[in-house]
């Protein structure tokens, strides 16, 4: 590898498992040091170990302030600074129709996970980023975000918001060099297309299952991955990306250059509920990893 992140610390939160852990893989292969951020303890651990002294495990649920402090903390501990943050820990959350939302704990946990725990995480970051003469700050967004129907409703206006979000707090931090972009993946081959099948099984496999279906979903004829991810966040916390700020960087094989529709299908969502028996979306919950699980 070329070490484009040589001598750089980040904190990765969903660090454990999919996109997170393509990313500290990624990272660390050239030349970050990375803590991995993340709910899920027993994955995390391994992981940390796996690697070696560039990873160290900090048990974190990004709904809760203090854990996103004491996330932050820890690269501070660990490795002497802070030079990145990757929010990128979430989950499906609340799904359903508008005039059925559930507007209870799994409301909360929705909004808590992927716009609470973004903004304290840049909140708690900012103070370290700024002693070191800049950095980066990305947040894993999503095409959901950006054009209506390719997710659950709550699930679409946070990260909506999340994209609105970098874009507003890149021009308070552009004066400190703190470049702040946000990721909108498509459809990336992880459990979140597996629903609650997912969380009675592994990553690998569920990845697997869905890969025939997410290549017909765009006009490239191939899955999004996990790594397509992590190239892009490595390039977005690289100083070869020193003058972008304010942007959301769209990862999804052309989904959403235009209107879609594969062959044989009425929408491009129906290639997901086919490959799990299901009459429509309602039947996907679309989880990565929930805390709750």
């Amino acid at each position: 590898m070329s070490g484009r992140l040589g001598g750089k610390v980040a904190v990765i939160t969903g660090g454990a498992s999919g996109m997170g852990a393509a990313t500290v893989r990624k990272f660390v292969a050239e030349g970050a040091r990375v803590v991995i951020a993340d709910v899920q303890e027993e994955k995390g651990r391994a992981l940390a170990e796996d690697i070696g002294p560039e990873a160290v495990f900090a048990f974190a649920d990004v709904c809760r302030e203090a854990d996103v402090q004491g996330m932050i903390d820890a690269a501070v501990t660990e490795f002497g600074g802070l030079d990145c943050l990757f929010n990128n820990a979430g989950f499906g959350g609340v799904t359903g129709d508008i005039e059925t939302t559930d507007m209870g704990e799994p409301y909360e946990r929705t909004v808590g996970a992927m716009l609470t725990g973004v903004v304290a995480g840049m909140k708690h970051a900012v103070p370290h980023l700024k002693a070191r003469g800049g950095g980066a700050i990305i947040s894993t967004a999503s095409v959901a975000g950006i054009k209506g129907g390719l997710g659950p409703h709550v699930y679409s206006g946070v990260k909506a918001a999340v994209v609105n979000l970098s874009r507003s707090v890149a021009m308070e931090l552009g004066p400190f060099s703190i470049r702040v972009n946000a990721i909108c993946p498509g459809g990336i081959a992880t459990p979140i297309f597996a629903g609650q099948l997912a969380q009675s099984g592994g990553n690998e496999d569920y990845a697997a299952a869905v890969r025939p279906v997410l290549q017909q979903m765009q006009p490239l004829p191939r899955p999004g991955e996990p790594e397509d991810i992590a190239n892009a966040a490595c390039f977005l916390a690289s100083d070869e990306a020193s003058f972008i700020s304010g942007h959301a960087l769209v990862v999804d094989g052309g989904l959403t250059a235009g209107n879609w529709v594969p062959p044989g299908q009425s929408s491009t969502l129906d290639v997901m509920a086919e490959v799990f028996g299901l009459d429509d979306l309602d039947g996907l919950d679309m989880v990565v990893h929930d805390p709750r699980a």
